[in-house]
């Protein structure tokens, strides 16, 4: 109840807070005329359910109160700050000197820049697979169409414009979508808070022109639930081919670097090279769990050489072939390769779009770098490379046309063929990895986001949090995987396959990119109809080409991709219901006030955190625990591991704490929040010691703005306590009040509905002497006592397995997918508590079924 203004400010004004400290973010004045409530003021601590039910169905009253409240600066009763961890990992690349530069453009290129790095191996050999070359003009159309589309897609797109759509640096398609449920209300589990808007990371843009169109758009997306559905629907999508890009980046760098064999010694059959590729894969797969740290700088070196051999090959071959092939920069080719043979021209197409693939790779890897080390290294080093190796795959192709099969081997000269071959190999394994560690992070941002099956996380670096390996996801990719390799032995075909799950990714991102230029940005709407117009309208007219080659065998990354869809939105499905159904199904207030402060069973020395989802509300699994256990604990925190759409959450901004009924009650809930990057690594004696100390935190503050109140109260004039005016926040933070003094609304908070509307007249005429400065202190010196009584008689986790059913009169697909697959999924997840690593004997289990 003291922090209505602040909350208000920070979401209607949209200014951007900065600081660790939320208590210090604010920096402007504003007026509230609001009717003096939130959700977080009536969520646990207010008896008045007809309130409480008006709240919550987000009905306006038309009589707004206005008041001026006075407080200690931007103090907010359910903030604390919490207590740092030891030994926290930070993901801040700092000031480095020109060695740590170097070493760090050394992991950029082993890491980010692999992917697209070797599409030379394979770019000419499937293009010219599906259009054969009948003259040189042909090879020059071809050579013209990829320089432009390594301009369009890599450089343009996403070096200028997509890089800079990056969550505090987070990339990929899921801190997209972070991105924008930051800034409208699209989620579908409905568990934001507006407290969560303060937090420093959230960094709303501060208006502009364009802020109207922004509002417009913002209202349409809340407004909607189609359009939300849509919204998430686009994004699961974009992240099942993320998925199914890990599994053919692989199959096909692999591939194509082993197929040189069959230049190098004619007697090696396909066959060969498959079981070559194969025991190369689990080479790969396997050494994924040492790290995107170690493993970058170790092969980045290699991936500076390979870059170095692309750039000599394509001088050399430029040299000694033909030199005229620089023709191909002039757009015009790109016309008459399309006029001479439209058709395989459009084929060619999809060959085409191999040599912008990783290009998602450098967006979703953003995480291990800064977005101008990309850039520049991109444009310095990666992009002259690649465009002189495929001038020089040309120039030999121009004499040449029978290399076209494998043209990047046929053009090696022979005197360096072996030591190139053995580099590419090299290079070909790294960059197997680089849409691999994408898939990492875009998966943990996804389960953060309620959208897939929990999976334990390994952290493989301790300096930087983004930085993970998932041994579940790794060896599960491998399989499927080894799967596509055997089955589609042909590069041509899984080429088509490549081509498919990339174009699926970059369709994806232009749509979410567009819309956050609309939303956030708020780019001139000339801009972004070019981005968005010229983007989309290639991409489709690629994928036309793909789509038209999908039953020649590359159809089964499209299932794969449909698989991996449906497990995250039946998983976002049924964690919704189930969300939906507890908040349904949370207690009363009547129902604890009528039990009494020993909540009708024994009080037993103790404190017990009971775990739930819900973010507000006490959860139905603590009235199973009242009838179900002989006694409960002399203290009970209801706590909820909640994930915030920003990356990272501040240590002083962790945890929420609210009062649940009177204080005799010594009910709290506290809300721990996270971003979809941070790392839960503490153990459950850290855990119980930082929860106990920002407990403390919290009920000193409480009583220092009780305290505060009651001062001000006996200093307020009599005419003051009777005129209604507006929330004053000041410059510093303060919170100042001429009307209804706050310690009504305090003393309201312990009474039925009845006396509060007995009293609170009474309050209205004059300030209160029951409270003073002495009962204050009394009061809060015996709650601490109380507190470590508490803690010394021991901490007991009581988890709440709460799960859902279908109801008998359900249709059977619904009963289909939450009986059997969502149950699947919950059952072989990991639990949320297994990271504290609680020890057996303080655990306590209560199992509940929902029917839905």
């Amino acid at each position: 109840m003291f922090h209505v203004a602040e909350e208000t400010s920070g979401s209607e004004n949209d200014e951007e807070m900065t600081g660790d400290d939320s208590t210090t973010s604010m920096s402007r004045w504003v007026f509230d005329e609001k009717n003096g409530y939130d959700d977080d003021d009536v969520e646990d601590g207010d008896y008045d359910d007809e309130r409480y039910d008006q709240i919550d169905s987000d009905d306006e009253d038309d009589n707004v109160e206005q008041r001026l409240i006075r407080t200690s600066p931007a103090v907010d009763s359910f903030d604390v700050d919490a207590l740092e961890i030891p030994g926290a990992l930070k993901n801040e690349i700092e000031d480095a000197s020109l060695g740590r530069k170097i070493i760090l453009a050394l992991q950029t290129l082993g890491v980010v820049f692999g992917d697209i790095g070797t599409s030379p191996l394979y770019t000419f050999s499937v293009m010219f697979n599906r259009s054969p070359i009948n003259d040189k003009e042909d090879v020059i159309g071809a050579l013209s169409l990829v320089i432009y589309t390594l301009i369009l897609f890599p450089l343009v797109k996403y070096v200028h414009f997509v890089l800079w759509a990056n969550d505090d640096g987070e990339g990929g398609t899921f801190a997209l979508y972070s991105l924008i449920c930051r800034h409208a209300n699209v989620s579908l589990i409905p568990n934001q808070l507006p407290s969560d808007a303060r937090i420093s990371g959230f960094g709303l843009k501060v208006p502009s022109p364009e802020l109207e169109r922004s509002l417009i758009i913002k209202e349409k997306l809340e407004a909607s639930m189609t359009l939300k559905k849509v919204l998430l629907i686009l994004v699961l999508a974009g992240t099942a081919m993320v998925i199914a890009d890990a599994v053919v980046t692989p199959a096909m760098s692999v591939m194509s670097a082993v197929g040189g064999l069959k230049i190098g010694v004619g007697a090696i059959e396909q066959d060969q090279v498959v079981l070559i590729s194969v025991s190369f894969l689990v080479i790969l797969f396997s050494v994924q769990k040492f790290g995107t740290s170690k493993l970058g700088l170790a092969v980045g070196p290699a991936l500076l050489l390979w870059f170095c051999c692309l750039a000599g090959i394509g001088i050399y071959n430029l040299v000694k072939y033909d030199s005229s092939v620089f023709r191909a920069f002039n757009p015009a080719h790109i016309y008459f390769f399309f006029k001479r043979n439209p058709v395989n021209a459009w084929y060619a197409l999809g060959g085409c779009i191999l040599c912008a693939t990783g290009s998602e790779a450098m967006f979703a890897d953003l995480s291990f770098f800064s977005v101008h080390s990309i850039q520049l290294t991109f444009t310095l080093l990666v992009l002259p490379c690649l465009l002189l190796g495929y001038l020089g795959q040309a120039a030999y192709l121009s004499e040449n046309f029978s290399g076209a099969g494998d043209a990047f081997f046929s053009s090696v000269p022979s005197s360096v063929f072996w030591p190139v071959f053995l580099i590419s190999n090299i290079a070909a394994l790294i960059a197997s990895r680089a849409m691999t560690t994408a898939t990492f992070t875009c998966i943990k941002q996804s389960i953060a986001l309620g959208c897939f099956p929990r999976l334990k996380i390994i952290h493989t670096s301790k300096k930087f949090i983004g930085q993970i390996y998932i041994p579940v996801l790794n060896w599960f990719l491998l399989v499927v995987c080894l799967i596509v390799v055997c089955s589609i032995s042909n590069i041509f075909m899984i080429g088509n396959a490549y081509g498919i799950a990339e174009l699926g990714i970059m369709m994806t991102t232009t749509i979410l990119v567009t819309l956050i230029m609309f939303l956030i940005w708020q780019t001139n709407i000339i801009v972004i109809s070019l981005f968005a117009i010229v983007s989309l309208g290639v991409e489709l007219l690629f994928f036309s080409s793909v789509l038209s080659s999908v039953a020649d065998g590359s159809w089964i990354i499209l299932v794969f991709a449909t698989i991996m869809f449906f497990i995250m939105f039946v998983w976002n499905y049924g964690s919704k219901l189930k969300y939906e159904t507890e908040v349904q199904k949370k207690l009363p207030m009547d129902l604890l006030r009528e039990l009494g402060s020993n909540l009708g069973t024994i009080r037993a020395p103790g404190i017990g955190l009971l775990y739930n989802e819900l973010a507000k509300g006490v959860p139905a699994i603590f009235g199973h625990f009242l009838t179900t256990l002989p006694a409960i604990h002399s203290m009970v925190i209801f706590v909820c591991i909640k994930y915030v759409p920003v990356p990272s959450v501040p240590q002083s901004e962790r945890f929420l704490f609210r009062r649940v009924c009177p204080r005799s009650y010594h009910l709290f809930r506290c809300v721990a929040r996270y971003g979809y990057k941070d790392v839960r690594k503490e153990n459950h004696q850290a855990f119980e010691q930082i929860l106990i100390e920002s407990l403390e935190k919290f009920i000193r503050k409480e009583a220092q703005e009780r305290q505060l109140e009651s001062d001000g109260d006996h200093n307020t004039d009599s005419e003051d306590d009777t005129t209604l005016s507006r929330v004053l926040i000041a410059p510093n933070g303060s919170v100042y009040s001429l009307g209804v003094p706050l310690l009504a609304e305090h003393m309201e908070s312990n009474l039925r509905p009845s006396e509060k509307r007995k009293t609170s007249m009474d309050f209205v005429a004059g300030p209160s002497n029951e409270t003073t400065a002495l009962d204050v202190e009394q009061s809060l010196e015996k709650e601490l006592s109380f507190i470590h009584k508490a803690k010394e008689s021991g901490v007991v986790y009581l988890l709440g397995h709460g799960d859902i059913r279908a109801s008998k009169d359900s249709w059977f697909l619904k009963k289909l997918v939450i009986n059997y697959m969502y149950a699947f999924l919950r059952k072989n997840s990991r639990r949320g508590i297994t990271n504290l690593s609680v020890p057996h004997s303080h655990l306590m289990q209560v199992g509940m079924t929902y029917m839905v």
